[in-house]
């Protein structure tokens, strides 16, 4: 019956609508993509345990479409996410955010970090990992996408994610990470982190971070960078030495449009240059 009831819970939450509570107010100059051209909205994701719900964009007409996924921040599948699936939609890409957090809690209502904060820290990697196998899965049987030409972003805790992916799929051709965590203590639920997979890494990365984030020492950076140099994934680390934390999140305090413009150049040509 629990098992039931659980299965019942995750297909009948929805994603959010506009931006999370804990994020308010809004910025002024946040950036909005429209859906014109697009199929645009929510989906439900078959997973093992039953349904999650997840942001899909693509172009209105075509098949065939490159695949990313974007990953959330701690904060969930809001708006900032779903604008950014759009904006990869507007460039003929079918892109997906899945709301990763759904068993665990619905973030997205909390007014504070600190209560969404004891959420988070209850997902298991594993369901993360498999979740996004399912969404991958999904995209290619139901939403023509190619999966010969897949690809990953994320950003905070989705930046984390994205290293971490990349090492799992061996499908994925290219990723960046925004200002993800590199090291962590290994847990039940986190039992690896970037650096520990580094080595290993076969999918090209690109990590983009802030010189002023302080939740991301310099020092975790060059330790990582330094991981990445036995590695056959040509993987890149850049720093923006002016940049703190969340500097792409344009409906943030913390947005600086300098650096989230060529960081998103920089992630086009990225993909652009691994095939995706």
């Amino acid at each position: 019956m629990k098992e039931i009831t659980r299965r019942k819970f995750i297909a009948t939450t929805t994603l959010a609508t506009g931006f999370a509570l804990a994020v308010q107010p809004i910025s002024a100059g946040v950036i909005t993509t429209n859906a014109k051209g697009l199929v645009a909205g929510a989906v439900k994701i078959p997973v093992k345990d039953g349904e999650i719900p997840a942001y899909r964009a693509a172009p209105a007409t075509g098949e065939n479409f490159p695949i990313v996924l974007v990953i959330q921040e701690i904060f969930g599948v809001h708006e900032h996410i779903q604008d950014i699936t759009r904006r990869f939609a507007q460039l003929g890409y079918l892109a997906i955010a899945p709301e990763l957090f759904v068993r665990q809690g619905d973030v997205s209502k909390l007014s504070s970090i600190d209560e969404i904060r004891p959420i988070v820290a209850k997902v298991p990697d594993a369901q993360v990992l498999s979740d996004l196998d399912a969404t991958v899965h999904w995209a290619v049987k139901s939403a023509k996408g190619n999966a010969n030409k897949l690809a990953i972003t994320g950003f905070c805790w989705g930046g984390r994610i994205t290293w971490l992916y990349a090492a799992h799929n061996p499908q994925v051709k290219a990723g960046v990470a925004w200002y993800g965590r590199l090291v962590g203590d290994a847990t039940k639920l986190t039992p690896k982190h970037p650096v520990d997979i580094a080595s290993t890494l076969k999918v090209p990365i690109l990590g983009l971070y802030g010189g002023k984030d302080t939740s991301i020492p310099l020092n975790t950076i060059e330790q990582m960078r330094d991981r990445l140099k036995s590695s056959s994934s040509k993987s890149e680390i850049i720093v923006y030495p002016d940049a703190s934390h969340a500097f792409f999140a344009d409906y943030r305090p913390s947005y600086r449009e300098k650096e989230a413009k060529e960081g998103w150049k920089r992630l086009l040509a990225w993909f652009k240059q691994n095939g995706v």
